[in-house]
This record gives structure tokens, sequence and C-alpha cells, in this order.
């Protein structure tokens, strides 16, 4: 069966305007156009299009997605196994969340007493998940499964304090990489503190910390367009300058 965009656009329940866009980025292209100008989309469009709308339930960016689905090695069917795996991940974070509001309520009622890491539960395992689902395959790859499981088995037994600390020294480290950036030197003060900043920042997610894995993970942030993203939001260029920053930190 072939749909116009008006009718493509009721089925998935998206607007017009967001299908026309997905044509202009090359992420959905319809099977043709008619003799008076209507795209059309066909069985391969509207399968092409349930899965953009499966990651974008993921919030992975639409050019990760359109890298995803033009990869020659691309796999529907497995790729449906990971979105159910994925979504599962998602339900049970919520049903954590909602667990964790229902306690909160009883306890400001008195009618039972919550413990300081029962009130960060759902919040730690949405970060654990989010970053699986980012990164996981990527560094896994890279430094091992025992590893990331470490990490991760690290991250959700945080108590408060220390997950405040965490968030705190991400501030701080995200507003000292702005600030060397902006000075434009590698080796200057303020980069060296960063450095420092970052090093620390990761010793709350690893288990040990090596410079070689320390200089192998800044260079990963600058091959890796998701990490490359991140940082250029903190500032211009910030991949690089704190690839080459850590680089001199290490030596």
């Amino acid at each position: 069966m072939e749909y116009t965009v008006n009718k493509l656009a009721k089925l998935a329940g998206v607007s017009t305007r967001t299908l026309r866009y997905y044509d202009e980025i090359g992420l959905l292209v319809p099977a043709r156009i008619s003799s008076n100008g209507y795209r059309i989309y066909g069985r391969n469009e509207v399968d092409r299009l349930q899965q953009i709308l499966f990651y974008r339930e993921l919030d992975v960016p639409l050019d990760e997605i359109r890298r995803i689905l033009s990869a020659d090695d691309f796999n529907g069917l497995s790729a449906l196994r990971n979105h159910l795996a994925a979504l599962k991940s998602k339900r049970e974070q919520l049903d954590l969340l909602i667990a964790n509001v229902e306690k909160t309520i009883k306890a400001m009622k008195g009618e039972i007493v919550m413990s300081d890491k029962e009130k960060f539960e759902g919040f730690l395992k949405k970060m654990v998940d989010d970053n699986e689902q980012k990164y996981g395959k990527e560094i896994r790859e890279k430094y091992g499964k025992e590893t990331v499981d470490h990490s991760n088995a690290k991250l959700l037994n945080m108590s408060r304090e220390q997950y405040a600390e965490l968030e705190k020294l991400t501030d701080e480290l995200n507003e000292t990489l702005k600030l060397a950036v902006e000075s434009g030197d590698p080796g200057g003060e303020l980069a060296q503190k960063a450095c420092e900043l970052h090093k620390k920042w990761l010793c709350f997610y690893w288990d040990e910390y090596s410079k070689e894995a320390h200089i192998g993970i800044t260079q990963m942030y600058v091959d890796d367009p998701r990490f490359a993203a991140y940082y250029e939001k903190i500032a211009p260029g910030c991949a690089e300058f704190l690839r080459d920053a850590v680089a001199i930190y290490c030596r």
C-alpha cells in the first residue's frame, strides 16, 4: 500500500512537517514523487519510519539514526530486538520511579521511613541505562564487559553524598573546560586543572585509573560523533582540546 505525506503522518502519529524534514535531511526519502508533485511512500518507507520512531523514543539523535539505518550491516530484525530490550529497560526505570514516588508520599505522611539510598532509586538506574543505550557498545568493545559492569555497579551503589558530589564535579569540570578552551592553551593552568577534574570525574565510574586509559577515552571523545557532540556543546573544538590537554597532563 502507498501513502501520501498526509496519510502517512496520520497513520504514524507525526506531523507532515516532520516527514518533510526527514526527507530534507535524507533520513526518510519517499519512494517516488507523483505526477502532481506529491511525495509517495511505500512499504519500505513505512518500515523505515517505524524504526526511526523507535530510535526517537529512545532519544537517539537524528544524525545517529541516519548513520545506523544507512549502515551496510544494518539488520532490521536485530534492531527490533534491541528496541525491545531497551524499551523493557525503560519500563523498568519508570516502574522504579513510580515506586519511588509512592514511597516518598508514604514517607511524607509518616507511614514509612525512607533511607537516603531509597530516595535515589530509579534516578541512578536511569543514568546507567542511558549511558548503556548511548555508549555501551563502544565502551564494552574498548574496555571489556567486566570493566563496564563494575562501573555500572559502582554508580548504582552511590550514596546521596556521592551523587551530589558527582553532579557538582561535573558542573565544575564543564565550566573549567569552557574557560580552558577559550584560553587556547592545552598546556596552560586552566587546561591542566580541567584534566585533574576529568580524572576525578572518571574515578567515579572506573575501579582503577591509568594514564593510558585516560588518553584512550579522550581520543574516543574525538572519534565518536556522539561524544564529540556532547563536548561541542561545552565549547567549539572542546573534544580535541581535552584530548591534547590530557596528553600533556599524562606526560
